[in-house]
């Protein structure tokens, strides 16, 4: 997946996430549908946290390189519980 590609399905879960906090917060939902909206809001920071972890590992990796910034490979792979 491109770094483009990993931008914008950050920007559009955390959009998503903060959708689902406004609905979440007017108090309009029944129990049902809070417990849906919040089980998925878990689910949307779990994916933005991960997208975060991989960009600090690329930081990490960048800054210590040997001083260098050469762009280094790392294991990407998604571990869900």
């Amino acid at each position: 997946m491109s770094k483009k590609t990993n931008s914008i399905n950050f920007e559009k879960t955390l959009a998503e996430l903060d959708q689902l906090v406004e609905t979440m917060e007017k108090g309009d939902l029944s129990l049902e549908e809070s417990l849906k909206h919040f089980e998925r809001g878990v689910e949307l920071t779990k994916s933005c946290q991960q997208a975060l972890s991989e960009a600090e590992q690329k930081v990490s990796i960048l800054l210590n390189k040997n001083g260098k910034s050469e762009l280094e490979t790392f294991n990407t792979d998604n571990n869900k519980e």
